[in-house]
């Protein structure tokens, strides 16, 4: 079939990115690929590319920023298309909900509220509409609309500041750093009498009360812990450099070996840091 003129313009901005989508999956002579797929093989590559817009933001290389937010558009166009092909809504409808939702979320900008408020008050006034909303969809439960495919650390604090909210949460933050001692000390006594996924339990909760103090003291534990890898995959390199100038791997080597490498990389940043 003929294609539509307007997957050639170069200034057809969305428009044209939805007749490309369009083109793509058509039953006749579209890619068999594209057009096999459904919202749940497609899901994985939304989930993967919002992480690769994440990252080209912490690498701070707006280039790839904006080659990730075309590839992270690109997802919400190739769900949409499959979402009217199955007669669910529109692309329309998607744009228009999303309207709709900023509008009635931000009073203060679009309404008659005040924007003389802080931004723990918004916070506090952003929760409310939610709530407002669960309960027009009948999801009464205060858990109820945490997603399930979030990562695991990312909802371990979103359920329990949901919890929070309705008082179901530790006062203080040592009541949570004795309990993760409690749980630690639990796991350490047990594991050599509990089955594998007995171990993988007590681990699960050790995690979610980490997560738990995470939350305690305002730390993001996904940045935390993404920080924490990239300052271990640092010092490891700096040892797998300093080896290589001895002609060596760090398999040739030792563990005392390696632990002295990685304290003179660490003991190189801090000096680093220090100027």
């Amino acid at each position: 079939m003929p294609h539509d003129p307007l997957i050639f313009a170069p200034d057809g901005s969305v428009a044209r990115l939805r007749a490309i989508m369009r083109a793509l999956r058509d039953p006749e002579s579209g890619c068999p690929w594209d057009i096999e797929q459904d919202f749940a093989s497609i899901a994985p590559y939304t989930i993967e590319e919002a992480y690769e817009v994440a990252d080209a933001i912490e690498r701070q290389d707006w280039p790839a920023l904006q080659g990730e937010l075309g590839d992270l558009l690109l997802q919400v166009v190739y769900h949409g298309q499959i979402a009217e092909e199955a007669g669910h809504f529109s692309f329309e409808d998607i744009t228009r909900s999303i309207s709709d939702k900023m509008l009635a979320r931000h009073p203060h900008v679009f309404g008659e509220e005040s924007r003389d408020k802080s931004a723990e008050q918004q916070v506090n006034d952003w929760e409310k509409v939610k709530a407002l909303e669960r309960a027009a969809r009948d999801q009464g439960g205060v858990l109820d609309d945490v997603a399930l495919g979030l990562p695991a650390l990312m909802r371990a604090v979103k359920l329990q500041k949901r919890a929070a909210r309705v008082g179901f949460d530790w006062p203080q933050t040592t009541q949570v750093i004795d309990k993760i001692t409690e749980e630690a000390q639990e796991l350490h006594d047990a594991k050599d009498r509990l089955t594998q996924a007995e171990v993988t339990e007590e681990f699960g909760d050790l995690l979610f009360v980490m997560a738990n103090l995470a939350r305690h003291l305002n730390v993001d534990p996904e940045d935390a812990l993404r920080a924490a890898n990239a300052k271990f995959t640092r010092r490891f390199r700096a040892i797998e450099a300093a080896l290589a100038d001895q002609y060596r791997r760090p398999e040739d080597s030792t563990l005392d070996e390696m632990d002295a490498l990685w304290n003179a990389a660490k003991a190189r940043e801090k000096q680093d840091a220090a100027r």
